[in-house]
């Protein structure tokens, strides 16, 4: 398996690895009645807005996990609103919730638009995703991905980086915390991570 920055021929693969961990870290397949909602929300727009910011773990069989990430989460918020969105908004209508499926919330997301706390993105405006399938797990690929976009966030001077994890993954919790991230914050759905990229 190797890492390397991110090009377009990835996003299929990137949509699947988004799809097939959506699930707090397990498949997410049947939670969703349309599988690319979710590359959509957390995966595509980080590389379209900003490639710069993007690297996959790739193998014989294609994309096997991904870190994407945004150096200014307010400004991308921006950029969404105006570029992304719109046409989502257009394809996906509000639909009423479905017992057992997950597309609603995400198409709340997508018409409502993405919101970042500016107490947060103050000390931490930066913000990524990051996902492995079970066959890139174990290797250190994870912790490769973290130290090579939180290496380029500190040559753009970013001081900070976030990211939201589920309570119902504490495998993710662990992970982040071995490889510096810190709480900041904690909610009904989980918790809030932060890395101080000022530190040495």
């Amino acid at each position: 398996m190797q890492v390397r920055p991110f090009s377009t021929c990835d996003l299929a693969g990137m949509y699947r690895v988004c799809l097939l961990t959506g699930d707090s870290g397990g498949d997410g397949t049947r939670f969703y009645r349309d599988p690319d909602l979710l590359g959509h929300v957390y995966a595509a727009p980080y590389p379209v807005a900003d490639p710069g910011l993007a690297w996959v773990v790739t193998d014989e069989d294609g994309v096997a996990g991904y870190v994407v990430g945004t150096a200014d989460s307010q400004a991308f918020a921006r950029w969404q609103e105006d570029v992304w969105w719109p046409p989502l908004r257009e394809r996906y209508p509000l639909r009423p919730e479905v017992e057992g499926l997950r597309d609603h919330d995400l198409l709340q997301t997508i018409h409502r638009g993405s919101r970042y706390e500016e107490e947060l993105t103050a000390a931490y405006p930066a913000h990524l995703h990051i996902d492995l399938l079970p066959r890139a797990q174990g290797r250190g690929l994870g912790r490769t991905l973290i130290e090579t976009l939180t290496g380029a966030l500190r040559e753009r001077g970013v001081p900070g980086v976030h990211l939201k994890v589920s309570e119902q993954n504490p495998g993710a919790i662990a992970f982040y915390g071995r490889v510096g991230f810190q709480e900041v914050a904690t909610a009904s759905w989980g918790r809030t991570l932060g890395m101080d990229l000022r530190a040495s």
